[in-house]
């Protein structure tokens, strides 16, 4: 799945990746390719995410405050404030 993080104007990632576990009110939640389409709001957390080429290890982490999450047409679109 493509995906998107997005910190006000700047662009903090962009690519392929393989899963994503993202900080939601209700606690956190993982996604994989072809999730059921949402749009939910994101706590203060940890964005995880796997790249594809390397499925392994812990993958790339990104401190959010707080954010909103859309995920459809298997495109992954994040907008929060990185702390």
């Amino acid at each position: 799945m493509r995906a998107l993080i997005l910190d006000g104007r700047e662009t903090a990632y962009e690519g392929e990746i393989y899963m994503a576990v993202l900080p939601g009110l209700d606690g956190e939640f993982s996604l994989l390719d072809f999730h059921q389409p949402f749009l939910y709001r994101l706590r203060r957390g940890i964005i995880k995410i796997k790249e594809k080429e390397s499925a392994e290890g812990e993958g790339r982490l990104f401190p959010i405050k707080d954010g909103l999450a859309k995920f459809s047409g298997n495109s992954l679109v994040i907008l929060c404030e990185i702390v």
